[in-house]
């Protein structure tokens, strides 16, 4: 059973592996001349590749019947196809130079559903309904269209001319002319005549200065357009050609003069292919025996295109035959039967992928060619080279290091002629000028800049300095000044100097990449407002705030004094030691304290007044709130205040000088600033250019300098790059940047239209970036000035003009302190019976005892009309005011029985507290009120605690 299964296998493999019993195809072909593109030679070697796979002894399966027909007849086209159809073929193939005979032939090939594959282009106009039988071997107009927009996007070219052998390669090359549309880039259309002659072209491409030229003919019209080229010297380094043909490796070189010359066209003929030697062997041999000489260099494209359209067929219908029997059939023109068996072959071919001599051949839906790849290769003295790819997908591959020559390679030896202007620090005059020659007259940024790029290069150069003085601006006829016309005329080959790269520039020049990025920056000189003063303290609050801040403290000190006298909880016994013997209350928020207690809250010190009460508590903390946001926000703008000289400028941003009329401001006569607000389209910089450009007398200047001289000298502000507006602050103090940048933009090096060169430059600043060569010469040049740049100063110690007014403010408080001092003194000697000598003897004394830094100890001065001797029997007194044994005064304001009954209860407290320690609170007796009385002299709870007293007494003895 087993062995039974293997020999089933093999016969369905050995039998899906063979051809039908007769693979017939017909191939019409519309130059059918021996000495031509060699395409009956092609179909012959790939039918003789296809009958060697089968076994040798086999009979043949494969035979292509040629029909030969006259090039765009439709007549014939039509009267040969009706003549194949009843021969029973699987496929028509051809023709390749007819668009419109392969179009007649799809027509009827789709009535009659047999497969029609083309490898001719598209026809034009083309056809917005392709028949489902129909291939296409060759590609699309479309993707040759996007291939060369790719490479002129690629290289940024944004001017270049078409020239058209037919008027038919505005509709091939529709996707190309709508590129352009829509980049707004300049292409220009140039249709050759009659005579096909292309030196009047040539020249118009040449007076209008156009570098890059695109060119849509046969393989035989491109070499002649070339050759003429070559006659009016349009093949050097300065153009570029780009060939729209696919047959471009047909092509001759051998009469071009200059080496340099850049050319590109597009292959797609794979030279891997095993067949593919073997092909172009045999073309060669048989032009050899029936051509004088051989047409081609290589193979045509037609010939490639059906030697793969053989092998395209044959292996769709071998793998038809694997799920079906294939029966051709015989049709008729005139009758209408169909092909039962073409809509599954022509499925088939829309599902084969094989590598042919012309790449990977594969189809979409449409029947087009897909997923396949232009080459892209360039003339170089070696022959063609490959420089890149574009795929069909994935767009435009290029190799960067194969495209052009290397320019160390081109530009050995090499004097280029460099224009420039002088400009601070960019190129100057060396002192002793006079003295020296060529190269070695000048110094500078951009001096030191091109000899770095030489040694990289290995060019050679020489510096000229422009002949108008200016960089370059567009005239009314269309014509450049400056640096940016003598690129232009090509005077010279390099413009090194400060030039900004702007859009309008770029039309007419190339740039390097930007070797310094910078922006227009404002210049104005330093108004310096008032240093700090010794009350710079005072300066982080406005007079207003500390207005109110004195008012809040004096609102506080009132709502405290009011709120605790109100309430009942801040008054107090003072002598707790005698709970329920001391009728006496006090409130320690007299006047004084209620002043004295926001104080030192305020100064964050704190006072040994405590409030008790809720409202008092209240009070308090809203104030320490108050107070913490105070301080906390004087200490962050206190540093600011006393440390920085504040500038006194009347503007401070672009906007304060477009909107004011007392400053004038300018900048360089017909350079890029200057442009940059005439062509800008913001309302601020319109208004500035309005103004600029309508002030009699002119505020342009025609150098930097000048700008600068007109800043000191006058109430004007200079509109100037920001790096030279860095360069001369260094070196000027009394210049200033006003506000930030108002572009951004950068300096490169000019060199003339599609220059050679445009890309090594390029790569050498990158490289000068990349070892922090270019930010070296920056800081050899920019540094070294005598005024500190911004952000830089260090920090300095704060000097008596900062914080004088503090020490002034001390001074002052001791001298206040010092004289209530003396006051107090006095006032009390004034009122002392303790001693008959005056006033100054006493205050001398007092100033011995201190100097000689006696103990702080001493007896308790007496006053006068007050008496302190105390009898245990005395209950009352005579006099309104009495002293007690604290030193207090009970005010004899109050009524006789009052105070009467206040110094009685006082002395029961010094009695009764002989041998207990007083504790703080009894030495307060401010402020004193009565306490109702409850008993003529002890009430209950001083006698219970005169007994627990006397009790815990005779416990200690």
């Amino acid at each position: 059973m087993l062995h039974l299964l293997i020999l089933l296998m093999f016969l369905s493999l050995r039998k899906s592996s063979e051809f039908p019993n007769s693979v017939r195809m017909a191939a019409i072909l519309d130059d059918p001349m021996e000495c031509s593109r060699g395409e009956r030679l092609a179909i012959s070697l790939a039918k003789t590749h296809i009958n060697n796979i089968v076994d040798p002894s086999e009979k043949a399966r494969l035979e292509v019947d040629l029909f030969e027909l006259l090039r765009d007849s439709e007549y014939e086209t039509a009267d040969t196809t009706c003549q194949i159809l009843p021969k029973g073929v699987v496929a028509i193939l051809g023709p390749s130079s007819s668009p419109a005979s392969a179009s007649i032939i799809s027509h009827i090939c789709g009535e009659k559903e047999v497969p029609h594959v083309k490898v001719a282009p598209e026809e034009i106009p083309k056809s917005q309904y392709l028949r489902f039988t129909s291939l296409n071997l060759h590609p699309t107009n479309t993707d040759v269209s996007l291939a060369i927009a790719s490479i002129l996007n690629f290289f940024n070219r944004t001017m270049a001319c078409l020239i058209c052998a037919k008027a038919e390669c505005l509709l091939s090359l529709e996707k190309l002319l709508r590129q352009f549309l829509i980049s707004k880039d300049t292409l220009s259309v140039r249709m050759l005549d009659q005579n096909q002659d292309s030196t009047p072209l040539l020249k118009e491409i040449r007076d209008d200065k156009i570098a890059t030229i695109i060119i849509d003919a046969s393989a035989s019209m491109s070499q002649s357009i070339l050759h003429k080229a070559v006659e009016l010297g349009m093949t050097s380094t300065y153009y570029n050609y780009i060939f729209t043909s696919l047959e471009f490796p047909l092509l001759h070189f051998e009469g071009l003069i200059e080496e340099h010359v850049n050319i590109l066209g597009f292959s797609i003929t794979n030279q891997e292919h095993p067949h593919y030697n073997d092909f172009v062997h045999s073309l060669n041999k048989s032009w050899q025996e029936n051509c004088a000489h051989s047409p081609y260099s290589g193979a045509a494209l037609s010939s490639a295109l059906l030697f793969d359209a053989v092998f395209v067929i044959v292996t769709a219908v071998n793998e038809l035959n694997r799920s079906q029997e294939i029966a051709v059939k015989s049709l008729s023109c005139g009758s209408a039967q169909i092909w039962q068996h073409g809509t599954s072959l022509m499925n088939y071919l829309r599902m084969v992928e094989l590598e042919g001599l012309t790449g990977h051949v594969e189809f979409n839906s449409k029947g087009q060619r897909t997923n396949y790849i232009l080459k892209i290769v360039q003339r170089s003295k070696e022959g063609l080279k490959q420089v890149g790819f574009w795929h069909s997908e994935k767009g435009l591959v290029m190799d960067r290091k194969f495209y052009f020559l290397n320019a160390s390679e081109s530009l050995f030896n090499k004097t280029l002629i460099v224009t420039t202007i002088l400009e601070n620090p960019y190129v100057m005059l060396k002192p002793n000028h006079q003295e020296l020659q060529g190269n070695e007259q000048y110094e500078g940024f951009c001096v030191d800049m091109l000899k770095e790029l030489s040694e990289i290069l290995r060019f050679h150069y020489k510096i000229q300095l422009v002949a108008d003085g200016v960089y370059g601006v567009a005239e009314a006829n269309g014509t450049w000044t400056g640096m940016i016309g003598e690129l232009i005329s090509r005077k010279a080959d390099l413009a090194v100097a400060g030039l900004t790269i702007t859009a309008e520039r770029e039309k007419v020049i190339d740039f390097s990449k930007p070797f310094m990025t910078l922006g227009i920056s404002i210049l104005y000189r330093v108004q310096m407002g008032r240093k700090p003063g010794y009350f710079s303290f005072l300066d982080p609050f406005s007079p207003g705030v500390w207005l109110f801040m004195v008012l809040a403290y004096l609102a506080v000190s009132c709502v405290l004094f009011l709120v605790a006298r109100l309430s009942p909880y801040e008054w107090y016994n003072p002598q707790p030691c005698f709970k329920g013997k001391c009728n006496v209350l006090v409130n320690q928020y007299s006047l004084g304290n209620s002043l004295w207690f926001p104080v030192g809250g305020f100064m964050q010190q704190g006072s040994e007044i405590m409030p008790r009460a809720l409202s008092t508590r209240c009070v308090s903390g809203v104030w320490w709130a108050f107070t913490l946001i105070i301080i906390s926000s004087y200490t962050a703008n206190l540093a600011a205040f006393l440390t920085v000289q504040r500038m006194d400028v009347p503007i401070e941003s672009v906007d304060d000088l477009a909107d004011q009329t007392n400053i004038e401001y300018g900048t360089i006569q017909r350079g890029s600033s200057m442009t940059f607000f005439q062509n800008s389209r913001y309302q601020t910089y319109q208004r500035m250019w309005n103004y600029m450009h309508s002030k009699q007398p002119s505020v342009f200047v025609k150098s930097t300098e000048e700008g600068i001289s007109r800043v000191l000298n006058s109430n004007y502000a200079f509109l100037l790059e920001s790096t030279m507006n860095e360069y001369h602050r260094q070196r000027n103090c009394n210049l200033t940047q006003i506000g930030g940048l108002l572009d951004t933009k950068g300096y490169g090096i000019g060199l003339p239209l599609a220059s050679l060169f445009r890309n090594e430059f390029d790569l050498a600043i990158l490289q000068l970036q990349e070892n922090n060569r270019l930010e070296m010469l920056k800081r050899k040049w920019w540094e070294g000035g005598k005024c500190p740049k911004e952000g830089e100063h260090g920090a300095k110690g704060l000097g008596m003009e900062n914080i004088g007014g503090i020490f002034v403010v001390l001074i002052c408080g001791l001298i206040v302190a010092v004289v209530t001092a003396v006051i107090e003194f006095m006032w009390t000697m004034r009122h002392s019976t303790e001693t008959e000598i005056s006033v100054c003897q006493e205050m001398l004394k007092e100033l011995r005892s201190i100097v000689s830094c006696h103990e702080s100890i001493r007896s308790r001065r007496k006053r006068r009309l007050i008496r302190t001797r105390f009898n245990q029997t005395e209950t009352s007194r005579d006099v309104n005011t009495m002293s007690l044994s604290n030193g207090k005064l009970c005010s004899g304001t109050m009524p006789d029985p009052v105070s009467q009954r206040l110094a009685h209860e006082a002395a029961l407290a010094v009695r009764g507290c002989t041998h207990i320690r007083v504790c703080p609170e009894c030495r307060r007796f401010q402020g004193m009120r009565p306490r109702p009385l409850e008993s003529p002299i002890q009430s209950e709870e001083s006698l219970e605690w005169e007994k627990a007293t006397s009790n815990s007494s005779d416990q200690e003895q």
